[in-house]
């Protein structure tokens, strides 16, 4: 796992256990652990269990974790890069960022250095994420850092107990 330098002074490393207060705020929010894999409630020992995971998909070559720092050095965020596809020649990307640190383009800092890097180091032809059509936030994000949106997968997945609609976006090579 590289660090990768992002724009507006963000990086991207990987996950340490020095991270669990980032995990904490995580799963206080509402919205990221029905999306994502972030454990709620939160105790210590599933925060630890989360980082874990981390490492371990970045270990197997399922996936590519990153934990989004801002200037000042502190966490603010996840963006990370799936591979389970990648011999169909795709991957997808999925990002979050805290509530304390929305607003601030660490997102699409974030997104636009991975898939930057996907594409032009990895070789990867055809990136993909999905956003739900409500979250206006998230759209402008994908947007932003290039990716292009394809249409609309009806009950596409499971999030928290119902299925839901997502709009899937791509990004290729020379889009951007």
């Amino acid at each position: 796992m590289p660090e990768l330098a992002a724009d507006d002074g963000f990086t991207l490393r990987p996950w340490t256990l020095s991270d669990l207060e980032l995990v904490r705020e995580a799963a206080a929010d509402e919205y990221i652990p029905l999306i994502t894999t972030v454990p709620a409630p939160y105790s210590e020992a599933a925060g630890v269990a989360f980082v874990e995971r981390q490492w371990d998909r970045a270990a197997t070559g399922t996936g590519c974790p990153f934990v989004i720092v801002a200037k000042d050095g502190r966490p603010v965020g996840n963006v990370g890069l799936w591979l389970r596809t990648v011999g169909a020649g795709r991957a997808s990307l999925g990002y979050w960022v805290v509530e304390s640190a929305r607003g601030q383009r660490a997102a699409g800092a974030a997104l636009t250095a991975v898939a930057r890097w996907a594409i032009e180091d990895l070789g990867i032809p055809r990136l993909e994420l999905c956003v739900e059509p409500w979250n206006e936030g998230s759209r402008r994000t994908a947007e932003r850092a290039g990716f292009t949106r394809e249409g609309l997968m009806r009950s596409w997945q499971q999030v928290g107990g119902e299925r839901r609609d997502m709009f899937m976006y791509s990004l290729l090579p020379g889009d951007s």
